[in-house]
């Protein structure tokens, strides 16, 4: 079955793509990818995006008209990749409600009926809120990916993610969960971005400010747990420092509250995916900061760093069509496993695969 994955993640810059053709055989998941890709957000859409996030406020009436608009945004991306059996489009974070550590509710805008509209094609969404209704964090789903990609590996091994925020998928005992601010404070800092890491390089890192935030409580949380820009927001730092430096000291934060939670946990190998592992600065601190690791890219396992939460995608997908659920309860909190997302109809009648009895074990992909 080709299922396509589509999300937008919390950098909110574009639409990531990934079309995977997948076959299980004996309890080995193959994926083929076939196609990988990413088409940015028409400009004025994504400073309405921008201005509706944490802690901009809006009407119900921009609630709508960016469910709409995000939707024939994903439905223009979907139409731009190869045709596929199955959509899955996680849509855009607007809101990842958290009380106590407890998340109460998530928002995905991007209504997908404009994408099986356009397409004609069936598409899951809403993947997040099942498991957060079974009392889960919904997130870091990844999670499922991750320990299927570390089967085998030898020694202690982690799966890091590095977008907006940073997210850590442990294999034994397996555990997962947000450790903090990837790119999302540094690209506040250096918008759009920190390009080659040349700002963080050439800033000198503020130490006083650097133990300051590092007292944020949310570090000392015990997983599971998730955040987001609802509390790493654009003015969460407002320190009046030569912007070299500061971005050198978010940099800085982000590769300590990573390699923090990389020698907690023992680990000696780390598979590391998501822009922020382009940020050769951030990467040089990271590696500092935890010399024991070795620091590899999902690349060397078939994985594109850029386009492994779209794969995620496709994969949840393929298991939702399949019946299988798609979350590890050890990873979220949630209280069971759970099959993810609902289901629109394309322009036929709705035909899903036999269920299967049995999850795959492991995945590679060619």
């Amino acid at each position: 079955m080709r299922v396509l994955g589509l999300i937008s993640g919390t950098s909110h810059d574009g639409i990531d793509s990934a079309v995977v053709d997948w076959s299980l055989d004996g309890g080995v998941l193959t994926g083929r990818l076939e196609h990988a890709g990413e088409r940015p957000y028409e400009p004025g859409l994504r400073a309405r995006i921008a201005a509706a996030l944490p802690p901009g406020r809006v009407d119900l009436g921009e609630v709508c008209a960016l469910d709409t608009l995000i939707g024939q945004a994903f439905a223009e991306a979907a139409l731009a990749a190869p045709e596929a059996d199955l959509i899955c489009s996680h849509g855009q974070t607007l809101f990842h409600w958290v009380e106590d550590g407890q998340v109460r509710g998530t928002l995905q805008l991007g209504q997908p009926a404009w994408i099986a509209e356009r397409t004609g094609v069936p598409v899951v969404s809403d993947v997040r809120a099942r498991d957060v209704a079974a009392g889960g964090q919904g997130a870091p789903l990844v999670s499922y990916l991750d320990l299927l990609l570390m089967a085998g590996l030898p020694g202690r091994t982690g799966a890091l993610n590095l977008g907006g925020i940073a997210n850590l998928t442990v294999r034994e005992p397996a555990l997962a969960y947000d450790t903090g601010p990837a790119c999302a404070l540094i690209d506040a800092a250096a918008p759009p971005y920190d390009e080659d890491g040349a700002l963080g390089a050439a800033g000198t890192v503020n130490e006083s400010l650097l133990r300051e935030l590092l007292a944020e409580p949310y570090y000392a949380m015990k997983p599971p747990k998730s955040t987001g820009k609802e509390l790493f927001t654009p003015g969460y730092v407002t320190a009046d420092l030569p912007q070299a430096d500061l971005v050198a000291t978010l940099t800085a934060l982000t590769a300590e509250t990573v390699a923090a939670e990389v020698r907690g946990h023992g680990l000696d190998t780390v598979i590391v995916s998501g822009g922020g592992s382009r940020n050769p600065t951030l990467m040089g601190m990271l590696r500092a900061r935890a010399s024991q690791a070795h620091f590899r890219t999902s690349d060397e396992l078939g994985v594109p760093s850029d386009a492994k939460e779209a794969i995620a995608f496709s994969l949840f997908g393929w298991l939702t069509a399949h019946g299988l659920p798609a979350t590890v309860p050890a990873c979220t909190g949630a209280s069971g496993a759970r099959v993810l997302g609902t289901v629109t109809p394309g322009s036929g009648p709705l035909t899903l695969p036999e269920p299967l009895a049995e999850a795959p074990v492991a995945i590679r992909f060619l």
